[in-house]
């Protein structure tokens, strides 16, 4: 249990970043499912179109922490390179 104040502060902070993160996190996550749902149903420009959404919501899931850089461009470049072939079909 936290004794002194700074630990108290650092603990209700933790607390708080917690909830913000898991939001973000909650929200990639979302954006990343309607690419997989448009994959998965065929159309290729639905999957394209929300490709070109959860890409920057990757991205800043990265700037603010939630995400490590290389799974982020690992993930876009998995789907990217399935929407095309996708596409190519």
């Amino acid at each position: 249990m936290a004794n002194t104040p700074q630990s108290k502060k650092r603990a209700r902070q933790t607390l708080r970043r917690t909830d913000v993160n898991k939001a973000r996190r909650s929200r990639i996550r979302t954006f990343l499912r309607k690419v997989e749902e448009a994959i998965a149903s065929g159309n290729a420009d639905a999957a394209r179109e929300a490709l070109k959404n959860a890409q920057p919501e990757l991205m800043r899931g990265v700037t603010k922490g939630v995400v490590h850089k290389n799974t982020a461009a690992r993930k876009i470049s998995r789907l990217s390179s399935r929407v095309k072939a996708l596409s190519a079909a």
